[in-house]
């Protein structure tokens, strides 16, 4: 990838200068863009990819920017608002597009500007087979750009493109210094949430509410939350590792008749936070187990589980990662040694 020339330097200017200017981008140089004129009835991203669960927190046009935040906290550009922040015909975004997932599983990388993308995003660690996300927007599928993707597109319009522009140029030069993810959440007026308040508040509920002499699967799993957390997982009600657990735990307690050697297990009333939908049927009766099984939950819970059962729970969670499927392969792996000493 060639370097932007050297009398390119960042802008740093406050928030307000750098929307300023992103929103009235200069004009493409006509003698540059003739093959960028937007052809009418331009198609959207093809749908080659399963379509997400995931919800649009919060998406405006921006002055003729579209740009949003997905409940995980992506920001993205939609294909129109990609075209318009890189000088390009939606009709080129969409042959990019199109380029990317045709040409992905093609170990040759080409010398063409599959090979740029290939490069750019690879080495940034983007390998998902589409450029886009594919989400459901009032009952329609909906195409959502990752940051990376967009920050690619428009670095490439501007230095890379047979015929570059002005208009990705003057992008490129501001956003370099502020971030395309900074700019979406300034301009969106998004904060992210606390990634720890689903939990902790959980955790406040849930605090000695076990039975005398029985202990609860959530209170004892709460080191796999914090590890969660710590690696990037939201634990919401979307993510909540203890259900998997208990499931688990369960199968294994009546395929072993642990209650012959432990004692009954017995229901309990547990409350989620009001927030949560799991609320609307408060109080939910899992089980609580007999305290002198816990060393053998214990056991079973690091030798067992974490190396078994957590890899596919947490991959089939993939979709509420920023990073999808690679990160949640990375989170997948974080117990990995523990098959080792089983």
């Amino acid at each position: 990838m060639a370097e932007p020339p050297k009398d390119i330097e960042p802008i740093n200017a406050p928030f307000e200068d750098v929307v300023e200017n992103l929103i009235r981008p200069a004009p493409p140089k006509r003698n540059k863009n003739k093959a960028l004129v937007a052809k009418s009835g331009a198609e959207a991203a093809p749908p080659m990819q399963l379509r997400l669960d995931l919800e649009i927190q919060v998406e405006k046009d921006v002055n003729g920017i579209e740009m949003g935040v997905l409940e995980n906290g992506l920001p993205y550009l939609t294909q129109r608002g990609l075209a318009t922040m890189a000088g390009a015909a939606r009709s080129t975004i969409f042959e990019i597009t199109r380029e990317w997932a045709d040409g992905y599983d093609d170990p040759i990388v080409p010398n063409t500007r599959l090979g740029y993308f290939k490069d750019y995003l690879f080495r940034n660690s983007y390998t998902e087979p589409q450029l886009y996300l594919e989400i459901e927007k009032d009952g329609s599928p909906y195409y959502a750009y990752p940051d990376i993707v967009c920050t690619a597109v428009i670095e490439f319009f501007a230095f890379e493109a047979q015929r570059t522009n002005e208009t990705a140029l003057a992008n490129f030069r501001r956003l370099a210094s502020y971030g395309l993810q900074k700019f979406i959440y300034e301009a969106l007026g998004y904060v992210p949430e606390d990634k720890w308040k689903y939990f902790n508040d959980r955790v406040s509920i849930l605090k000695d509410s076990s039975p005398d002499g029985y202990f609860i699967v959530f209170n004892e799993i709460t080191g796999l939350a914090v590890d969660l957390i710590n690696a990037g997982l939201t634990v919401n009600d979307k993510t909540i590792p203890d259900i998997s657990v208990g499931i688990h735990w369960g199968k294994f307690w009546e395929q072993n008749d642990l209650s012959t050697k432990y004692g009954e297990r017995i229901k309990w009333d547990h409350y989620y936070p009001t927030y949560y939908p799991q609320a609307a049927s408060n109080p939910q009766t899992p089980w609580a187990y007999p305290d002198d099984a816990l060393p053998l939950f214990r056991q079973w819970f690091r030798h067992h589980y974490l190396p078994t059962k957590f890899p596919p729970y947490i991959l089939k969670k993939a979709n509420v990662l920023a990073g999808g499927n690679r990160e949640a392969a990375q989170i997948a792996n974080m117990y990995e040694d523990l098959k080792r000493v089983r």
